[in-house]
């Protein structure tokens, strides 16, 4: 896959286009081989928890959604500009490379 977790990345449709942040999770679903990233502060949702017992009281949590690996694209260490992915072997392992500027990302 070409965007890890760690990665800075930046979104490129939705209500936070053009937001960045680091991706925390990265989802991958097994019936339809879609994946998933959820970023650090971006496609925030509040979801209402009822109260449970008597001395609970209800609340309402903020919480990180996923965003589909389509929307997002990594940004470029050196120029800190949106870049697609690419491979390239050096010796005997295979290492992601930034298009923008041919840096490695790993």
């Amino acid at each position: 896959m070409k965007i890890k977790i760690g990665d800075n990345v930046q979104v490129l449709s939705g209500k936070d286009r053009g937001k960045t942040g680091k991706v925390v999770q990265v989802l991958i679903n097994k019936h339809t081989a879609q994946s998933y990233v959820v970023i650090e502060g971006v496609n925030i949702l509040k979801k209402h928890l009822r109260a449970g017992q008597k001395q609970q009281k209800g609340q309402i949590i903020s919480l990180p959604a996923p965003i589909h690996v389509s929307n997002v694209m990594l940004i470029d260490p050196k120029s800190g500009k949106a870049t697609r992915v690419g491979y390239k072997k050096e010796g005997d392992t295979k290492k992601r490379i930034a298009q923008v500027s041919n840096e490695f990302i790993d």
